[in-house]
């Protein structure tokens, strides 16, 4: 079930928090919940990529593209996914979740998250994610112009670009053996 209860409190805490500009790294705290565990009694994996769309609407309010989706009848989607998990999180823990954009190409936005306990990071993920008017993805520009960044573009770090460049190697549809 989506967490609906946790995206108020994100989205509450978020429209209280500082401005933040489209590159920084935002961050919002939860706690492990009984429901978040499978049955060896660590976060599911899809609960961390459920949460993940969280940290990306605390960013999209705090810098301000929240606004921009809502003025434009604009939606968001993610259009691939690259997830490491390294340490689970359980039960009751405090965890912190980092995002941040930190690349565009002329389509897409690639956002890089974390979710850390204690300051130990437990899982990152990078995100390929578009704007959508109509169900349609949109140019980055546009976006960018309509946020107010005329001549906003930030290159997609090496291990990016690589990521980029391997995917475009994977067929589609996809190929069995």
């Amino acid at each position: 079930m989506y967490p609906f209860a946790r995206m108020a409190s994100v989205l509450w805490k978020a429209r209280r928090a500082p401005a933040a500009q489209f590159t920084d790294t935002t961050t919002c705290t939860f706690y492990a919940h009984p429901w978040d565990m499978d049955q060896f009694m660590e976060m599911n994996n899809g609960c961390h990529l459920t949460l993940y769309d969280l940290g990306r609407f605390d960013l999209a309010l705090k810098c301000g593209l929240w606004r921009v989706l809502k003025e434009q009848k604009w939606g968001l989607v993610v259009a691939g996914s690259s997830v490491r998990f390294r340490k689970r999180i359980f039960m009751l823990q405090k965890v912190t979740m980092r995002t941040q954009l930190i690349g565009m190409d002329h389509r897409w936005f690639y956002i890089q998250q974390s979710m850390e306990v204690r300051g130990e990071p437990c899982s990152t993920a990078l995100f390929r994610t578009g704007i959508t008017e109509k169900g349609r993805s949109i140019l980055t520009e546009r976006v960018s112009k309509a946020m107010g960044e005329d001549d906003f573009s930030l290159e997609p770090p090496k291990w990016v670009q690589d990521w980029i460049d391997a995917d475009n190697t994977r067929p589609w549809p996809p190929e069995y053996l």
